[in-house]
């Protein structure tokens, strides 16, 4: 009991110090919709390097990766090699550029943005946006369960009360000071995570004998776990990395990551921040995966008798003491929080400037759209799926395949028509579907690479056979001119 009462303690002191932060943010707020939704475009590139560190990991890394590290081993790595080369290009070629564009056309959220250059704009920006509340909800429901679960092994709360603490915890801060809020909470928070993930690695692998003994305590229990080409990949393992480095370059169809690139306060900032952000971000997904494994050796039970993405907070309560439980539950909290509160707003965007624009100047309105959002958002944490690592890694693979392809297009300004969006969007997701809960082909290949590839499918055939021109320049074997 009085371990308990030491790790609240401190876990309440950090969620306070989060809620302080994002409140003491709303001093620097100006009271419109495009301080509410974009900080005016003026953030700091550290600032944006650690909001977007923090937000793209979440609790996808405390409970979802390190659980997969856990049950197929070191081969988990790949997943994160390929997610990072991929995060890393999309940075490169996308970002620097949404920055200046979005500025240049005044757009405000995602969704707006993406109706640029379209024809029949008002409905690309309306499917769009449903998307966005439709999959980015979900994915923020995800975050809200996984800091539920965290809560529930420490203290034996209810799942609902900690989904219940953690929507309350967002809106106070994100209802004050809107994405500025939500970005230097993310700093703080990123810091937290870094520290804490670090000190449990640490900790844990020593705890193993180090990390030779670890090695081998690991293939004592299954070959396969230090095997780096996995049963876990039944195509072999050039598919599955490629399939992982595309999903990594989805990131440009995630709103709650896209708008830091739209905030950050100069395109040129955008290297600095990309390098910050991905270093960090290699630095926890590796203790994240390290932590797993040796869960594994010291904690085998949950593998046959307990939920492996509970290893992390399980492994912190048996090694740390009091004071670092409670900073390992912060960080882990942290990764939900930080992630859930952009994905809240983003959605709220999406309803009041995107479904709604006519409410779209509202400073009021946008405020109470985020309240809304939070309640839905909320409902489906309470009534939806335990399982995180299927429920990011789902949301994530449709709004890359539904709205990545576009995003890229409009990016370097490419026109397309209204059908050719919709048909983009709508296409790619499905193929995403399709593979996954139809063919159930994720596990060979991750569902963003057929769904993006799909969606730009759609673009190519149309460029190509849509255009007589250019479909006469083809069938001659090029020697025609091409439409500029």
């Amino acid at each position: 009991m009085t371990k308990q009462v030491g790790i609240a303690i401190t876990f309440i002191f950090f969620l306070l110090l989060f809620t302080g932060v994002g409140i003491y943010s709303s001093t620097r707020k100006q009271s419109n919709t495009t301080d509410y939704l974009l900080a005016s475009r003026n953030v700091n590139p550290w600032l944006t390097a650690l909001s977007a560190m923090a937000t793209g990991q979440s609790g996808l890394l405390f409970i979802g990766q390190v659980g997969f590290a856990y049950k197929i081993g070191i081969s988990s790595l790949w997943l994160t090699i390929g997610w990072v080369i991929g995060d890393y290009l999309a940075w490169y070629f996308v970002f620097k550029r949404l920055r200046q564009v979005s500025e240049e056309t005044a757009s405000d959220t995602v969704s707006s943005f993406l109706s640029q250059n379209t024809q029949g704009s008002r409905l690309v920006a309306i499917i769009s946006a449903l998307i966005t509340i439709a999959f980015l909800g979900s994915y923020a429901a995800a975050q809200l369960v996984a800091g539920s679960k965290a809560v529930n092994v420490v203290f034996g709360w209810n799942y609902h009360l900690g989904i219940i603490i953690g929507a309350a915890i967002v809106v106070i801060y994100c209802f004050s000071g809107g994405i500025r809020a939500s970005i230097w909470t993310d700093a703080v928070q990123a810091i937290i995570m870094v520290i804490s993930l670090v000190i449990l690695l640490v900790v844990a692998v020593a705890s193993c004998g180090g990390t030779g003994k670890l090695w081998q305590s690991l293939a004592a229990i299954d070959p396969d776990l230090i095997a780096w080409n996995s049963s876990q990949q039944p195509w072999g393992f050039l598919p599955f990395f490629i399939g992982w480095i595309v999903a990594g370059f989805g990131v440009v169809g995630q709103p709650h990551i896209m708008v830091r690139a739209m905030a950050i306060d100069s395109a040129e900032h955008i290297n600095f921040a990309r390098n910050l952000k991905t270093s960090l971000g290699i630095l926890n997904s590796i203790s994240a995966t390290g932590i797993g494994l040796a869960a594994r050796v010291l904690m085998p039970d949950l593998a046959t008798s307990g939920d492996p993405e509970l290893a992390l907070p399980y492994l912190s309560l048996e090694l740390l003491p009091v004071v670092l439980v409670g900073l390992i539950l912060a960080g882990l909290f942290s990764a939900t929080i930080s992630t859930a509160d952009s994905q809240i707003l983003s959605c709220s965007a999406a309803l009041t400037q995107d479904l709604f624009p006519g409410i779209a100047q509202s400073y009021k309105l946008a405020k109470v759209g985020t309240l809304t959002v939070t309640a839905i958002i909320l409902a489906i944490a309470l009534t939806g799926s335990n399982n995180v690592f299927s429920l990011v890694t789902f949301s994530w693979s449709a709004l890359a395949s539904g709205l990545g392809p576009l995003l890229i297009l409009t990016v370097w300004q490419r026109s397309v028509n209204l059908l050719t969006a919709i048909a983009m969007m709508g296409i790619g997701i499905t193929t995403a579907l399709i593979w996954n809960l139809g063919f159930n082909l994720s596990s060979a290949i991750y569902e963003v690479l057929p769904g993006m590839a799909a969606g730009m499918a759609v673009y190519g055939f149309v460029q190509l056979f849509g255009n007589p021109k250019l479909s006469r320049s083809f069938l001659n074997g090029g020697k025609g001119k091409g439409i500029k």
